[in-house]
């Protein structure tokens, strides 16, 4: 498969943050919405949530709550990503059903991630590969992880932390089934439909 574009949402939104998703989304060049509001309290997440969900959903997008998995499929959502203090992914499994995507969390960890896959996550996630003003990360994961991940199983590949349109290209290359980007799109220069565009001609290319 060719590299797809993951969106993350801001961790804070404002109001009318809806409408600029659905403005990013209509470009056709997001594959998956993960719902990651972190700096929302779980009451304003449950408010602010569902109508994010409605929006990637009528427009084709997997939605992806992160970290909750009971909340996932309390709003219908089409999966949960898990880090590694979330639970396990046993437990998410059995709360969001078979039919939903559980992904997984594995940093730099080769380890990690094939525990992940042999238990049957939909998709393994690894960085940061940058410097990231989103969050601060508990590993940095080197170009290598991607090459060897991509040629040995086919379970997809996120590449995860502070991408950018300028830095994609080598995580591209590498092999990451899916790039996921959150500042790189919402703090861009010409702004996020531009962004979301540039990393589609990115993938386009390769």
């Amino acid at each position: 498969m060719s590299c797809q574009l993951y969106l993350l949402t801001p961790p804070r939104i404002a109001p009318g943050f809806a409408d600029v998703l659905a403005q990013v989304l209509d470009t056709g060049a997001v594959s998956a919405l993960q719902i990651r509001l972190k700096d929302h309290s779980p009451d304003e997440i449950r408010r602010l949530a569902p109508e994010l969900v409605r929006t990637a959903q009528k427009r084709g997008v997997a939605a992806i709550l992160n970290d909750d998995p009971y909340l996932a499929a309390e709003l219908g959502a089409d999966g949960v990503h898990i880090g590694q203090t979330d639970g396990t992914y046993k437990d998410a499994r059995s709360t969001v059903g078979p039919n939903r995507i559980v992904g997984v969390t594995c940093h730099d960890s080769r380890h990690l991630a094939m525990q992940a896959g042999e238990r049957g996550a939909d998709y393994v996630a690894f960085g940061a590969f940058f410097e990231t003003a989103t969050k601060s990360p508990k590993a940095r994961a080197d170009i290598a992880l991607l090459e060897w991940w991509s040629e040995i199983f086919e379970i997809p590949c996120v590449a995860i932390g502070g991408i950018t349109v300028e830095n994609a290209r080598p995580l591209i290359e590498a092999g990451a089934d899916f790039l996921a980007v959150s500042g790189g799109v919402w703090t861009y220069r010409d702004g996020p439909v531009a962004a979301v565009k540039a990393f589609a001609d990115l993938m386009k290319a390769e």
